[in-house]
């Protein structure tokens, strides 16, 4: 595994206002395939005053359908691989605070997305996808659609800018693709240049030589990987989300020093989040 050290399970959140389980299903295939415990939770708000009865009537009508939720999910994870460790706990806190803290120890954190538009997710107190994905010291997963196991060869993109973030993507990434034993779609975006086309072309030879000194040495871990390489020209949010219409996952990194990089997660992971149709896995430099 790639810098996971003693972390040995993949937490997920479970929401149980959502009834499709594609979070939990995703995330039971990935401890599975990684031979990792799943750990399945449900993050409960406190009371605002326990001693009104309103409110505490109101705690525990949503400690009740956490609960419901994760015995459903717990047994959708157990009846999908048979033999896989699989815990489950209501917890009570700020949800985003008490995620982040289990991400400390975690492999992967795993959300779902209810793919809120951008003043939505500012507004909703529900929205834990960008402020985990921005503090979580381990892989997240934000999986708001489902993972494309159809197309032919199946494929995993990783996005490559040459930052110390994206070198952490593409680790992982390289061992996703060994994992599920598919192609791994290395690209670099470049920005459409404004000057001559003789310095366009001296640029996207630059790309080409930042992917082939990024990718050097992974055959030799991953003897069986195949990797590709594309360098594209245009918005890297767009191209990298076109480049991953049909993909199994695309990886990024956050927190780098290249041009991934912006305020918070980063201005192209926070656009994959809202145009990406594959499962979106962010990666910290760290």
């Amino acid at each position: 595994m790639t810098g996971n050290g003693e972390r040995h399970e993949i937490v997920v959140c479970v929401d149980p206002a959502r009834t499709g389980p594609l979070a939990t299903a995703w995330a039971a295939d990935e401890a599975h395939r990684r031979r990792l415990a799943l750990r399945l939770v449900v993050v409960v708000e406190p009371a605002p005053d326990t001693r009104h009865a309103v409110d505490a009537a109101r705690h525990r009508a949503r400690t009740e359908a956490a609960s419901e939720a994760l015995n459903r999910a717990a047994e959708g994870a157990r009846t999908r691989h048979p033999g896989l460790s699989v815990s489950a706990a209501v917890m009570e806190g700020v949800p985003a605070v008490v995620l982040t803290g289990l991400a400390q120890h975690a492999a992967m954190m795993v959300l779902g997305s209810r793919h809120l538009s951008r003043t939505e997710e500012f507004l909703s107190a529900g929205s834990l996808v960008l402020p985990v994905t921005a503090q979580a010291r381990c892989p997240v997963v934000v999986v708001g659609d489902a993972e494309h196991s159809t197309q032919e060869p199946p494929y995993v993109v990783v996005g490559i800018d040459g930052s110390t973030a994206s070198q952490a993507a593409l680790a992982l990434a390289c061992e996703e693709a060994d994992l599920r034993d598919c192609l791994l779609r290395a690209v670099a975006v470049r920005q459409p240049p404004l000057f001559s086309l003789r310095q366009e072309g001296a640029g996207l030879d630059g790309e080409r030589r930042l992917l082939a000194e990024a990718t050097a040495g992974w055959a030799e871990k991953y003897p069986d990987l195949r990797i590709t390489h594309e360098v594209l020209v245009g918005s890297p949010v767009e191209r990298l989300a076109e480049a991953a219409e049909h993909a199994l996952a695309v990886v990024v990194g956050r927190r780098g020093s290249g041009g991934y990089t912006g305020m918070r997660v980063g201005s192209v992971v926070h656009g994959l989040l809202h145009r990406a149709h594959c499962p979106v896995i962010t990666v910290p430099a760290e």
